[in-house]
């Protein structure tokens, strides 16, 4: 008997914007039953090119995958590394991309079904992860200020204040480097456990404390719905585009009883 339900869902919201450059997506297996993919994309310039195409090969290379009969963590890491390597590609090579150079920051999220997740993650949108309405951990942002810190070993105080802090320093489609790709794994995933994908126009506005307590209460259509009215109303007019997948692993519902239709004795 499985140990877990999934339930999940995406939400959107333009925010304050004119136009909507984010994209979030639920993928099926499909060569891989058991298996899914969540997947959130932030474009950062060119408008959606580069988030638009993050969900095609995402959706693309996910269905070729086969998983094989026992589920093997590295061949999914294998996977989003492959995503993001032909995410890179493909956007460099669009001619579009000489003129206005478009770039991505991108989530994945794999659930196999053997109770195990593994993420990969480029940029500031992030990933966290919840555990009975505790935050259990999210992914590091991979600003500026974080490439300061551990590649020129700057002090924090001194990183924070350099003059080039806020500038985001990763992401899927620039000229001038290569993505820096992280992964992380969970093993042993069990009901009560749940996984959040989001764009800074959602988690800026939010503790990690906040994010899981709506979260642990609502269905994940009632904790979007939620969240995206909280963040509008502290975005107060200057909001970014809203976007998130919510994937909660919920106890199996209890199997309905079995009745047995017997024919009626004659009244007596």
């Amino acid at each position: 008997m499985s140990l877990y339900q999934i339930e999940a869902g995406t939400a959107q919201h333009i925010g304050d914007r004119a136009r909507q450059n984010d994209r979030t997506a639920l993928f099926g297996g499909a060569r891989a039953p058991g298996y899914m993919m969540a997947v959130l994309a932030d474009g950062i310039s060119g408008g959606s090119l580069a988030s638009e195409q993050a969900l095609h090969t995402s959706k693309q290379l996910f269905d070729e995958f086969s998983a094989g009969d026992v589920p093997d963590l590295q061949l999914v890491a294998d996977l989003l590394r492959a995503i993001i390597d032909e995410v890179h590609t493909i956007i460099k090579m669009n001619p579009i991309a000489a003129h206005s150079e478009p770039q991505t920051t991108l989530v994945l999220l794999v659930l196999t079904p053997a109770g195990q997740a593994i993420w990969a993650h480029v940029g500031d949108s992030r990933l966290y992860l919840f555990s009975n309405s505790q935050c259990a951990l999210r992914t590091s942002d991979a600003t500026y200020v974080e490439h300061l810190i551990h590649s020129d070993k700057l002090a924090p105080a001194a990183a924070r204040k350099h003059r080039h802090s806020k500038l985001l320093n990763n992401s899927v489609g620039g000229h001038l480097k290569q993505p820096v790709l992280c992964i992380g794994t969970r093993e042993d995933l069990q009901a009560g456990d749940a996984f959040l994908l989001c764009s800074d126009g959602l988690w800026q506005f939010f503790t990690d404390a906040e994010l899981a307590a709506v979260i642990a209460k609502n269905t994940p259509r009632q904790a979007a719905e939620m969240l995206i009215n909280k963040a509008r109303e502290r975005a107060a007019g200057r909001g970014d585009n809203c976007s998130m997948a919510i994937v909660k692993l919920v106890k199996p519902r209890a199997a309905a009883p079995a009745y047995t239709v017997q024919k009626m004795g004659s009244a007596v």
